[in-house]
């Protein structure tokens, strides 16, 4: 376990030009040390051979270094107020996402919400396992590392069971159905690697040239036992203790919980019907869409007959290649014409999710350096054939222009703002909606013309729409629309959600369930792409009537992108002034 008073790292405020963002990089560092993943991911020279303390203490430390945090960061404040406000744009900035982001964690870890996370995307374990696919593996000493880390694994995942324990004993619970997919996703990381289990096979990429051979292989026995008895456990002992825990978290969590996520407080009346109103636009769109595709057919039909007559790319590695090729292309496209992207910016990677991954594919930003490169990752599900139509937009929102623009050029500017506006205050509406603006932007830009990519397009933003409805129309246990065409007036479910997803989908019944059981798992999260698109949507067209004739929309976008994390509260704002 790490104490605040064993953290290296200073937090004290340095008298210069920007103190806020000073203070605000110190907790980054402090963090760091707390919780060496956030080291890994950000690319920190320091705790790279270990892991966090997810105990109950742990998260007691975590509290107790934002409070710490929000004192310096009144003290700041109250000094930039007496010296006439602050230095710059990017202090302003800093201070309210930083004030506003400690808030709202403190708040959240007040309600006892870390002593029951589950989810199959954002729980501790898939941290825990998530971290070694951002490490270096080249030579024998970087396996050391991992060695020594991988070691550390049966002690996080102990200190995981102790805080769903200390939940259990003050009667906070994760809905079974959280559980159970939590357990049968661990299931599958212990037959994973050969039946060895997912550690096991991770290891197996050393391939006996380590000298730490026989370190990595008792580090990795230890580790995939330990993924074993945290599922054990979960079955036997947590699973009958949260019976009859209400899969929906209720307003007043789900408040909380997408406050987090959207970095504002919503209204989630309006955000619920304004939900309904883009499902029903953007389904008339692939029905209008469908006709060119297949005359006569709908968009569901016009989707089924993709699946079969449009490019399909057969095998793991030739899709990879494939996807590594579109983002290839589009930086040389965009590049110089819709943005000026630093060379460290040009190198982006497609990759193969691990087994056991949820079905959505995901992104994961560089190091600071840019030694290790920004990374979009598929999951297969195990398939082995890709119909390419529904992948065309979802690249351009993992990759480029989405993700990895945005993300990999906070990184870039991590010295210039601050790296927590550029790494531990992202706030997913922000990011989630940059990456569908830039689903958007590529279809507005022309370059949605292979055969059914535009319905791939379509079916992304309807499936985020879709989210607003049944995320919070789940965890508020609210009624279908009366002209909704598929249960219509009545109270929406877990089951009712899932076949309306399906219904209205392209993906597929299986990515769908893995989808709704995430939604369950992190309430407010889904919401965000969406009610993120319209913020970043809202902002420019602002900014475009502000400017008239002078308004350039490459200038407008590195602009954009140059600001950092903000929330709702702030976003569209922010870039009206743009």
């Amino acid at each position: 376990m790490v104490c605040m008073a064993d953290i290296t790292q200073t937090s004290q405020q340095t008298a210069s030009a920007r103190p806020i963002r000073d203070l605000a990089d110190a907790y980054v560092n402090d963090l760091a040390t707390l919780d060496p993943t956030l080291a890994t991911a950000i690319g920190l020279p320091f705790g790279q051979d270990r892991l966090p303390d997810l105990s109950p203490a742990g998260l007691q430390a975590d509290d107790d270094l934002r409070a710490a945090t929000l004192a310096k960061l009144a003290q700041a404040e109250q000094q930039a107020a007496a010296d006439g406000g602050f230095a710059d744009a990017d202090e302003r900035r800093c201070a309210g996402l930083l004030r506003e982001r400690l808030e709202t964690q403190q708040a959240f870890s007040r309600s006892g919400e870390q002593l029951r996370a589950m989810s199959i995307i954002f729980g501790p374990p898939q941290r825990v396992r998530s971290t070694f696919l951002q490490m270096p593996t080249a030579t024998a000493d970087n396996w050391a590392v991992i060695a020594r880390r991988i070691g550390a694994v049966p002690a996080a995942l102990a200190g995981h069971r102790a805080s769903l324990t200390e939940g259990a004993r003050r009667g906070l619970y994760a809905a079974p159905r959280q559980a159970e997919n939590v357990a049968a996703q661990l299931a599958d990381w212990g037959t994973s690697g050969n039946g060895k289990g997912w550690f096991t096979g991770f290891a197996a990429a050393a391939d006996g040239s380590s000298a730490v051979q026989a370190d990595l292989d008792r580090a990795c026995a230890a580790a995939d036992a330990s993924v074993a008895q945290l599922r054990e456990w979960l079955v036997s002992d947590y699973l009958p203790g949260a019976a009859g825990t209400p899969d929906g978290v209720g307003e007043e969590r789900y408040h909380l919980s997408a406050r987090r996520w959207n970095g504002a407080n919503l209204d989630l009346t309006e955000a619920y019907e304004w939900g309904w109103s883009q499902y029903r636009d953007i389904l008339a769109q692939m029905n209008a869409e469908a006709i060119k595709i297949l005359p006569g057919a709908d968009a569901m039909e016009a989707m089924r007959y993709l699946d079969e007559h449009s490019e399909i790319v057969e095998g793991v590695e030739e899709i990879r290649v494939r996807l590594q090729g579109l983002m290839d292309q589009a930086i040389a496209n965009l590049d110089g014409t819709h943005f000026d992207l630093a060379d460290p910016i040009k190198v982006v990677e497609a990759r193969i999710a691990p087994p056991g991954s949820a079905a959505a594919p995901y992104y994961t930003a560089p190091s600071k350096d840019f030694s290790r490169p920004g990374r979009t990752w598929l999951p297969t599900l195990g398939r082995t054939s890709f119909p390419l139509w529904g992948l065309y937009s979802t690249w351009y929102h993992e990759g480029v222009p989405g993700h990895h623009l945005q993300l990999a050029q906070w990184r870039y500017l991590s010295d210039q703002l601050s790296m927590y506006q550029t790494s531990v205050g992202g706030v997913s509406a922000c990011s989630e909606g940059w990456a569908l603006y830039a689903e958007r932007l590529m279809d507005e830009l022309g370059y949605l013309e292979a055969p059914g990519a535009r319905m791939g397009y379509l079916d992304a933003q309807l499936m985020r729409a879709i989210r607003v409805i049944v995320d919070i129309g789940m965890h508020l246990q609210l009624r279908v629309a009366s002209d909704s065409p598929m249960f219509a007036g009545e109270t929406w479910t877990p089951e009712l959600a899932l076949d309306f997803c399906a219904t209205y989908s392209g993906r597929g019944r299986e990515f769908m369930a893995s989808e709704v059981i995430r939604y369950l798992g992190a309430p407010g999260q889904a919401i965000s792409y969406k009610l993120g698109e319209r913020a970043w949507l809202a902002g420019r067209e602002a900014a475009r009537k502000a400017r008239g004739d002078g308004f350039d929309l490459k200038s407008w976008h590195m602009s954009a992108l140059s600001l950092g994390a903000l929330g709702l509260d702030d976003l569209a704002g922010e870039l009206a002034t743009l």
